[in-house]
């Protein structure tokens, strides 16, 4: 039973608009690893509706043309890297001995996603629930690792903001920690972040796609609505000035939103979720991610890769 209060008092305090994202991860990673979670299952459809929501109520403080323009810039960038990720975490997982099925998973969730991406492409493979449980595991301890560092390191390479926001999209798995780390690095890390990291996140299709005629079945493709309407809030904001006061409130409760999202996301974790995951997939999971890291953040840094 104090599990279930704890676990109120953790979401309230995220939710208040007084904790950063990354406390509120890193409470929601304090309570999964110490208590038994009371709503594990409402607790990841609340977090994933609420994070669609908060990213379309981001859309509402940004101006579209600056989004068409950074999603643009980008998507050369996102082709690439995509492809790049996936090719080099097959051949890390068959280097490792890790079997195709979930190496395919976690090549995925890093090259597009995280958790959304596996999601999608997971009943496509045809990949079973421990499957399923390996990859996302890896992909979110990783994760939850990258939204707790990115910033810091940013600040001590001295970091544009745009320069620190194409990084977080290139190189953070799901889009909730890259919002939460653009968020806490300022304004235009925010937009660059976000509009490139959901220009990566429309390849579930196409991904999607391939691999179920891969795989000779029919593809059930969750389509990234979401994208869309946050798409539509940029407009609002760009083309129907009226609503400035409407929309700075509605921009303010979807950072709140994704702050609350993120701990939710954190409680998820658990112990029993890091031994699932084992030794080999996880190595491949940490091979993929630093190579991919690592190699974005010398392309920028050395101007190959710009907005």
């Amino acid at each position: 039973m104090i599990q279930k209060y704890i676990f109120l008092l953790g979401l309230f305090i995220s939710a208040s608009g007084l904790a950063s994202p990354p406390l509120a991860l890193a409470l929601g990673l304090a309570f999964g690893l110490l208590f038994a979670h009371p709503f594990s299952g409402a607790s990841k459809k609340l977090s994933r509706y609420l994070l669609q929501a908060s990213v379309v109520g981001l859309g509402f403080g940004m101006n579209l043309h600056q989004v068409v323009q950074a999603g643009r810039s980008g998507f050369v960038y996102t082709l690439l890297s995509i492809g790049f990720a996936l090719v080099a975490g097959m051949t890390l997982g068959a280097l490792l001995n890790v079997q195709r099925k979930p190496a395919f998973l976690i090549s995925a969730g890093t090259a597009i996603c995280g958790g959304s991406a596996i999601a999608a492409v997971g009943p496509i493979s045809r990949a079973s629930d421990e499957e399923m449980a390996v990859s996302l595991g890896t992909v979110f301890v990783l994760n939850s690792i990258a939204l707790l560092i990115f910033p810091p390191i940013g600040a001590a390479l001295h970091m544009s903001q745009s320069q620190f926001g194409l990084w977080a999209a290139l190189a953070i798995h799901d889009t909730s920690s890259v919002v939460g780390a653009a968020a806490k690095y300022g304004a235009v890390a925010l937009a660059v972040g976000t509009t490139v990291k959901l220009a990566r996140a429309l390849w579930i299709v196409p991904v999607s796609v391939g691999t179920a005629l891969l795989k000779g079945g029919k593809a059930k493709i969750q389509w990234p609505w979401f994208i869309v309407l946050f798409c539509l809030a940029a407009g609002c904001n760009t083309y129907l000035p009226d609503g400035l006061r409407v929309y700075g409130v509605l921009t303010k409760l979807a950072r709140i939103g994704l702050t609350a999202t993120l701990f939710l996301i954190g409680s998820g974790l658990s112990m029993a979720t890091l031994k699932e995951v084992g030794h080999r997939p996880f190595l491949q999971g940490i091979g993929l991610w630093l190579l991919i890291s690592i190699g974005s953040l010398w392309l920028i840094r050395a101007g190959w890769i710009a907005l």
